[in-house]
């Protein structure tokens, strides 16, 4: 297995800036251990998710379908190191980075695979696909020509919390260990590697878009992640690391949630909560583990996140940091 250092590590969040191994990791194929491969996908540039794949005795299982244009940046790549067939493409969860590209993959003989929770978190956004007015799909087709050429295609076998692909040699096991970046995550877990692929319940920098999840289950479902005992953590976004990256991950949350909870038991107002903002910044980035989670554009719409599930309110119409988050989550996941 590879070693996994915290070179691997972000270590300036703000900046966008990673170890120069890391750097060189972007859009290159690592091998972690026989048959199991990363591949950390370009967000920067490309809007691109991390993939994995293993390749089993007769069929190639992929992690996370992508975009179109990323299933057909790393489509070649795997076929250059197998001729065996890819039959599974594995949706971590439902956002376009992660599932747009199914239909690559079907193309390809592919079956895309989720949890039963993907599929309604669809059925809630991808309204044009079900008949409703247009969702996701249709806004991010404006932006990536790529999805417009191509189509929505939803997971067609789906698990109400587990999967397992054991051929004798490997075996992986899809799970869902509860609510956190979405209400359908699911891990793919390796226990004989000791290698855990956490689509976005786990990344490793300043990408928690948090929107469609909730953060106080998400620390419990990082919890139940940490209990498997993964030696080598592959996110969703950002480099590869060893199972400090759960841990930290798990920090930066904790220490937003003390933040805002502290505030809201002094009867802080909304608007005083939301003017603490920058406060809050400085006690999270005082945590050098949890620094590299701080996104300087969105932080605020993780505070608000925070304050409504501890109080049902939100900031003040105004301030529209949850709007603002959504569109820098578009800008980094979806455009061009």
């Amino acid at each position: 297995m590879c070693d996994f250092t915290r070179r691997n590590l972000l270590l300036n969040t703000t900046a966008f800036a990673v170890s120069a191994k890391a750097a060189n990791e972007i859009n290159n194929t690592v091998n972690l251990a026989k048959d199991v491969y990363f591949h950390q996908g370009d967000l920067e540039h490309q809007g691109h998710c991390n993939n994995g794949w293993i390749i089993f005795r007769d069929y190639v299982l992929v992690i996370d379908a992508n975009f179109p244009s990323g299933a057909h940046n790393i489509l070649p790549k795997i076929q250059a190191l197998t001729s065996k067939p890819i039959r599974f493409a594995f949706d971590t969860h439902h956002h376009g980075d992660h599932a747009y590209g199914n239909q690559v993959w079907i193309d390809n003989g592919a079956v895309p695979v989720a949890h039963a929770g993907v599929v309604e978190e669809m059925k809630r956004y991808e309204t044009g696909y079900y008949g409703n007015t247009p969702g996701r799909w249709e806004d991010t087709a404006k932006t990536r020509p790529e999805v417009a050429a191509s189509h929505l295609a939803p997971p067609s076998v789906l698990f109400p919390r587990e999967l397992y692909f054991d051929d004798g040699e490997h075996r992986v096991e899809l799970i869902h260990l509860g609510v956190a970046h979405t209400h359908g995550d699911a891990m793919a877990w390796l226990p004989k590697e000791k290698i855990l692929f956490t689509g976005d319940a786990c990344v490793n920098g300043p990408f928690n878009f948090v929107g469609d999840g909730n953060i106080e289950k998400w620390i419990g479902t990082l919890d139940a992640a940490k209990k498997l005992g993964a030696q080598a953590i592959c996110p969703g976004h950002g480099p590869r690391g060893e199972q400090t990256v759960l841990d930290d991950q798990q920090l930066f949350f904790k220490l937003l949630s003390q933040s805002v909870h502290k505030r809201v038991k002094a009867k802080q107002t909304p608007r005083q909560l939301f003017e603490s903002v920058a406060q809050i910044r400085e006690e999270i980035v005082a945590q050098p583990r949890a620094e590299r989670y701080v996104s300087k554009d969105g932080l605020a719409s993780q505070v608000e996140k925070v304050y409504t599930e501890m109080t049902g309110n939100t900031f003040p119409p105004d301030t529209k940091p949850s709007h603002q988050a959504r569109l820098l989550h578009r800008h980094s996941h979806m455009a061009v």
